[in-house]
């Protein structure tokens, strides 16, 4: 947990930093350059925390799929696709995100 809450808060120094050097070189089209930097944030963090969440999702689902198969090798089958179906789920959210965040990007 402390090594996630780590990682956590050397991204969001990562994206602030980033977005003050990005928001600095570019200044001159039609927002104003505090709604740009709140835009820019906003993709960074929502790319990031949604990239974290799904990991941690599907770290979740292998974990419990795996321990499953591991005690009852033979229902393998059963949990695998259901297992499969769960992290394309889990990926489309992070993708879901991902587009979004893109779609802020590309508002700049």
């Amino acid at each position: 947990m402390k090594k996630a809450l780590l990682v956590m808060m050397l991204l969001g120094i990562f994206v602030s930093l980033s977005v003050t050097v990005a928001m600095a070189a570019d200044e001159g089209k039609g927002l104003d350059s505090s709604v740009k930097q709140m835009i820019a944030l906003a993709a960074g963090l929502g790319i990031g925390i949604a990239a974290a969440g799904g990991a941690v999702g599907q770290g979740k689902a292998l974990q419990g799929a795996l321990d499953g198969i591991a005690r009852n090798p033979g229902a393998s089958g059963k949990v695998f696709t259901p297992m499969i179906i769960g992290l394309a789920m889990i990926e489309s959210l992070v993708i879901y995100s991902l587009v979004v965040s893109l779609l802020l990007f590309f508002k700049l």
